[in-house]
C-alpha cells in the first residue's frame, strides 16, 4: 500500500465521514470497503486505525440503486 494513501482514524470516524472527507461524497463508501476488507466489521472507528484510501477509477460504478441516483 502507498503510505501516502493511508488515513489514521480519530475516535468516532465512520465510513461515511471518511468517504466525504476524501472524495466529497458518501457514495464512495463501497470503494473504501472494497479496499479495506479487514475492516468490514467496523462501523465506528476508534483512534489509530489505518484505512487505505484508494483513488477512484474512471469507470467506478458505486452500485447504488437507481432511485438514489
Amino acid at each position: 500500500m502507498d503510505e501516502n494513501r493511508i488515513y489514521t482514524t480519530v475516535q468516532g470516524d465512520m465510513w461515511d465521514s471518511i468517504a466525504y472527507h476524501f472524495y466529497g461524497d458518501v457514495k464512495y463508501i463501497g470503494l473504501l470497503l472494497q479496499n479495506n476488507l479487514d475492516l468490514l466489521e467496523t462501523y465506528v472507528f476508534s483512534a489509530g486505525t489505518k484505512v487505505f484510501i484508494p483513488e477512484v477509477p474512471e469507470e467506478y460504478d458505486e452500485d447504488i440503486p437507481e432511485w438514489r441516483r
